[in-house]
């Protein structure tokens, strides 16, 4: 299928601009021109009843949480921890704040987003540690954040959706905390780069296989950790208790293939797995709300089995 025509738009204004690809820059210099892409895109800013900036408790320093509340509290609202994108060097809260504002709305509930630490300056599995100390330091002060630490989901997208369902299979190897559902936007499963979507749409669209190789190199300590199932969870040798998840994937990305991929594996090891397949759409689609209708449709469709998993805890 042919990328969407309003993909399509973005994307020729984004080769018009002649940024440098990411690969080209340092990553001080690739996080600026995230921002400045962010900015020139002039998204309509969702309103939400609360925002607050926090901090958790982190394995080496505090760590940077931005809160973001739908509506006034009356009671414990359910909580989706949101991972950002980025290829664990590059994006932060506020790339991603547009996103976690829409999912607020959307599935109704209190969204977190977490600032975990980035490569190079802090190589794997520094952002693992992170997400997963920040997922447990909300679980633990539910009542000081006015959330059901019962009805806690957690989600990203591209690394963000690995280190969602990393942090699943953590919190069921240790015993918590419970995660009762996992939201993963085109998520990076395997750092191999074996999958033919690399072949087929590795080059021309937002994310190039030369950029992704770059982030692997900047974030992994070396090509042994590849096999790492929590850098490649695609590799773990057991997701048969992990919590339901949402997979979303974009034909024109070279991470397509091993998102679908790690659907079937979830559901062959007996996770119910809600797979949408967006063909028209590149990498990245879901934080373009306002401007790409499919951005829209998958955030009103996460909404949707985020608020039938809330029903059901």
């Amino acid at each position: 299928m042919p990328l969407d025509p309003d993909a399509q738009v973005i994307l020729d204004a984004m080769i018009k601009a002649g940024r440098p690809a990411f690969e080209t820059l340092t990553p001080v210099q690739a996080r600026r021109q995230l921002h400045d892409m962010r900015a020139a895109m002039k998204q309509p800013q969702p309103m939400v009843a609360e925002v607050k900036n926090l901090s958790a408790r982190g394995p080496d320093a505090a760590i940077p949480l931005r809160l973001y509340r739908p509506a006034t509290v009356d009671g414990a609202q359910p909580v989706l921890v949101y991972f950002h994108g980025g290829g664990w060097v590059i994006g932060d809260i506020e790339t991603h704040d547009n996103l976690c504002r829409s999912l607020a709305n959307a599935a109704d509930c209190t969204v977190i987003s977490v600032d975990y630490r980035l490569a190079p300056e802090h190589k794997f599995p520094a952002a693992v540690d992170d997400c997963r100390a920040a997922t447990t330091w909300i679980a633990d002060h539910a009542g000081d954040l006015a959330v059901d630490p019962h009805r806690l989901a957690v989600g990203g997208d591209s690394a963000g959706g690995n280190l969602a369902t990393v942090v699943s299979r953590l919190a069921v190897a240790t015993g918590g905390p419970g995660i009762v559902y996992q939201v993963l936007l085109y998520p990076t499963v395997d750092l191999s780069f074996a999958h033919d979507s690399f072949k087929r749409v590795g080059t021309g669209y937002n994310l190039t296989t030369a950029t992704m190789r770059w982030f692997r190199d900047l974030y992994l300590r070396d090509l042994q950790d590849v096999a790492d199932w929590r850098a490649s969870p695609l590799r773990a040798d057991d997701l048969s208790k992990l919590p339901p998840a949402f997979i979303a994937t974009a034909g024109h990305d070279p991470l397509c293939d091993e998102g679908e991929a790690y659907a079937k594996l979830l559901e062959s090891s007996g996770v119910p797995v809600t797979l949408r397949q967006f063909p028209g759409q590149m990498h990245g689609f879901a934080t373009m709300s306002g401007l790409l209708q499919a951005a829209d449709q998958v955030i009103a469709e996460i909404g949707a089995v985020l608020k039938r998993a809330w029903a059901e805890h």
